[in-house]
Parts: structure tokens; sequence; C-alpha cells
């Protein structure tokens, strides 16, 4: 799975921020730290999720 980071100087830190993954967005001091922020809030963002499923859903799995 392939996508877009943007990184933009914003006042005295770096924001990162991927636009197909809503609220997946950090900051670091340098590029170099939003960057490495960047690539683990998209890891957390893509983590299954740990939410109790009732009985009755139905549940399956796609690759994007």
């Amino acid at each position: 799975m392939k996508v877009r980071v943007i990184i933009e100087p914003d006042e005295d830190v770096y924001v990162a921020y991927c636009p197909e993954l809503p609220g997946c967005v950090t900051y670091g001091k340098t590029e170099a730290e939003a960057h490495e922020n960047i690539m683990e809030a998209i890891e957390l963002y893509l983590r299954p999720s740990k939410e109790e499923i009732s009985k009755d859903a139905k549940t399956f799995e796609v690759t994007v």
C-alpha cells in the first residue's frame, strides 16, 4: 500500500500528515523527526482495532 506523506514547515516545527488517512497528523522539531513520527502514526492508524464486536456482526478482511 502506498500513501502520500506531506511535510510542511509551520512556525518552529514541521507538520506531517497523510491526506489519504484523515486525522493521521503529527509533527517534529526537524523534518527528519516529522518523517519518523508520521511513519509511526501511519502504522498506529492502520493497526486493527481491539474493539468488541457483537456475535451477530459479520467481519471480513480486505486488501488494498
